[in-house]
């Protein structure tokens, strides 16, 4: 995407002002070709390995991709225009361990306009108000309801309220990204027809009216007033999975003021594609409680399904972080002997 000019040109035709990562996706780039072989020789020369190695390389793409974002940073005084780097998901337990390398790998991009991804655990909660106090711009990750959203938020706004009181420069941006597709997919065989296909965005209705809500709360606009600037909420999983439903269902469905929606390319080009879209979703969430009712009736019980999502979105991180070392490492063995 990078050397042949595809994300260039995403950026002038479809006006894409920003762009994600995570292992799952850096996992099958590097397995399946070659795009990497001529970084992996160069830092494998300077003794880099595993972990190392892969750091080195997702900084080095992301780098440039925040280059060809930096208009679109500076035109918007910093709204757009971000792109974003996970720290290992291994860490998604450890504090501690996910703060320093966040901290690492932030200084070692040096770009102003890279997020770092911070599940949003319980661990994970309080590295996402430490890393807020300290200045660093935090995509909090693996969100599934409208509770850990909630707690995302908390703990961005409290690190807001120590820089506050410290008397530091509140432009500290953030979001908190929601995870939609993957509710329809839990539930395909359990729902019937008629409730298919439709709680993935309740769950994105609902969580957008708890964010317009908290926009409005006291708390909120006390910062604000001292130059805060929102958590946008982020949709993320908006690919399709039900190869019967439009390529843009859940962007069209979930498309309202002050979000963001990361997609696939296939999803990108759905969406591209369209003429207009119908309007933007309703502040107060619309029907989505009456919605979610009838999925609760039919047998789904929200709370249990949205923390074992969470649990499970973490551990196919995990997978897809043991698969990516494991591929890099029989590619820097097959480009060393080379």
């Amino acid at each position: 995407m990078l050397d042949e000019g595809v994300l260039e040109r995403y950026i002038r035709d479809w006006k894409v002002t920003g762009l994600t990562s995570n292992p799952t996706i850096f996992q099958k780039a590097i397995a399946d070709g070659d795009a990497y072989d001529g970084s992996i020789r160069t830092l494998l020369a300077e003794g880099c390995s595993g972990e190392r190695l892969f750091f080195k390389l997702a900084i080095e793409d992301l780098s440039r991709a925040a280059d060809l974002f930096r208009g679109v940073h500076r035109e918007t005084d910093g709204v757009d225009g971000w792109v974003s780097l996970e720290v290992s998901p291994t860490l998604a337990n450890d504090t501690e361990a996910t703060l320093a390398q966040a901290r690492e790998l932030h200084a070692a991009a040096g770009r102003s306009n890279l997020f770092i991804k911070v599940p949003g655990t319980p661990e994970g909660l309080p590295a996402i108000e430490q890393l807020t106090y300290e200045g660093i711009p935090v995509n909090v990750t693996l969100l599934f309801s409208r509770e850990q959203y909630l707690a995302a938020a908390d703990a961005y706004l409290k690190g807001l309220e120590r820089r506050l009181h410290e008397g530091l420069d509140l432009k500290v941006c953030s979001v908190a990204s929601l995870f939609i597709s993957r509710w329809d997919k839990a539930t395909e065989s359990d729902l019937p027809e008629d409730l298919r296909n439709r709680l993935g965005i309740a769950i994105g209705q609902r969580c957008y009216a708890a964010f317009t809500d908290l926009l409005q709360s006291t708390r909120f606009q006390a910062l604000k007033a001292a130059g805060a600037r929102p958590q946008r909420l982020l949709f993320a999983s908006t690919g399709v999975k039900d190869p019967s439903l439009p390529g843009a269902y859940y962007v069209t469905a979930l498309a309202a003021p002050e979000t963001v929606n990361t997609m696939p390319e296939n999803t990108l080009e759905s969406t591209a594609a369209l003429r207009e879209v119908p309007g933007a979703q309703p502040a107060d969430g619309g029907t989505c409680e009456a919605m979610l009712d009838r999925i609760s009736a039919a047998g789904v019980d929200l709370d249990a399904l949205g923390e074992r999502l969470q649990i499970e979105g973490r551990d196919a991180f995990d997978a897809s972080w043991s698969s990516l070392l494991s591929d890099l490492g029989r590619k820097s063995a097959a480009v060393g002997a080379a």
